[in-house]
């Protein structure tokens, strides 16, 4: 089949033994040898755990071996996330179904047998090699896929939250500066020592396309409530505050059938329910207070009042950048974060410049 792009290890303690494998196999592979486990895993892991840049696509590993075994070594392969997939043929003189037994629980795939026949050797590293291939082949064909469903409900998301705007009688551009307002803010709190380690354990790219979603609950609101442009009653205020449970549910059903670890529906989920609770807990749906928040809700209810404040509403005329930034510094400790209120400041010219571009 001519010479591939595939990598075999073959560890074995008898040199004799690498050079008959490494005759079989090298019209075909790229031969590297280990003359003991140590030497193995050393070439698996060339610094602490960490694996190697270029990792075997098949490892022949022979079973009785001084030192360390080859059940040792298959152990430690099998622990690591990097190594653990790739197909482990163990070497053996011993025809024991004990040890074949052990060896195909602790995960090896195959066995060869010595003394070695050459064609089936041949035909059981093919084989394997061909899985790995076909089974690569499949995950990039579903993680296409996935991306192209995950695209489609993102788009359709995004569509319908720009609808809702139109409804409401504010231009789509809405949308585009919350989620650059977000990104901003995003990109200057990950300079801040408090901030830093809780968003790097965030998909902080989807969390800023979430951002677009905060008032998609507004669907459900009429429109004599949602476009009157005086003074709500109480009653009308808070069918004003079902649109952040409302959004809630919309994420929910559409979560439904998708996987569990979808961050951007997380993220969209958790803005729609919390962007409108205060950091004194005076907040609505649910009265959260403090870092019980979740972080995505705190910087998006930041976002969100300041865009609203420079922006015309039916219920009242645009405020000035200044006057905004004042009333957001108002708002430090009581309605809002007060460590993300302390960076606005660094940020206020950027927040500036999005409304001059991108301003109804």
């Amino acid at each position: 089949m001519g010479k591939t792009n595939d990598i075999i290890l073959i560890v074995d303690d008898v040199e004799i033994n690498r050079t008959i494998l490494r005759e079989i196999l090298q019209d075909d592979y790229s031969i590297v040898e280990a003359a003991n486990g140590h030497e193995a895993l050393r070439t698996l892991f060339p610094v602490d755990e960490t694996p190697a840049e270029v990792l075997p696509t098949a490892i022949l590993l022979d079973v009785m071996m001084p030192g360390m075994d080859g059940f040792e070594v298959l152990e430690v392969i099998k622990k690591n996330n990097a190594t653990k997939n790739i197909p482990v043929l163990f070497i053996t003189a011993t025809d024991s179904e004990e040890t074949e037994s052990r060896g195909l629980k602790a995960g090896a795939a195959d066995y060869i047998t010595k003394p070695f026949n050459f064609d089936v050797v041949r035909a059981r590293v093919d084989n394997h090699i061909n899985l790995v291939r076909y089974s690569h082949n499949l995950e990039q064909l579903v993680s296409k896929k996935t991306e192209e469903v995950t695209k489609t409900y993102e788009s359709t998301l995004e569509v319908l939250a720009t609808i809702i705007e139109y409804r409401n009688l504010e231009s789509g551009t809405h949308i585009r500066r919350t989620t650059l307002l977000t990104e901003i803010l995003i990109n200057r709190m990950l300079k801040h020592d408090k901030f830093k380690p809780a968003l790097d354990e965030l998909n902080l790219s989807s969390l800023i396309k979430a951002s677009a979603l905060h008032d998609i609950g507004k669907i459900g609101i009429p429109d004599g409530i949602l476009l009157k442009p005086g003074k709500l009653t109480n009653d009308e205020f808070n069918m004003i505050k079902t649109h952040t449970s409302v959004g809630s549910h919309i994420i929910d059903s559409i979560a439904e059938n998708l996987p569990d670890n979808d961050n951007y529906l997380k993220y969209a989920k958790d803005i729609c329910h919390y962007h409108h609770e205060r950091w004194d807990g005076n907040g609505y749906p649910t009265g959260l207070s403090g870092e019980e928040i979740p972080l995505s809700a705190r910087i998006i209810s930041v976002v969100d009042v300041y865009d609203a404040l420079v922006s015309p509403r039916c219920y009242k005329d645009a405020f000035s950048h200044d006057i905004a930034m004042n009333i957001i510094t108002e708002g430090k400790g009581t309605q809002f974060d007060p460590d993300i209120v302390d960076l606005i400041p660094d940020v206020a010219e950027a927040f500036m410049k999005v409304e001059e571009d991108h301003g109804d």
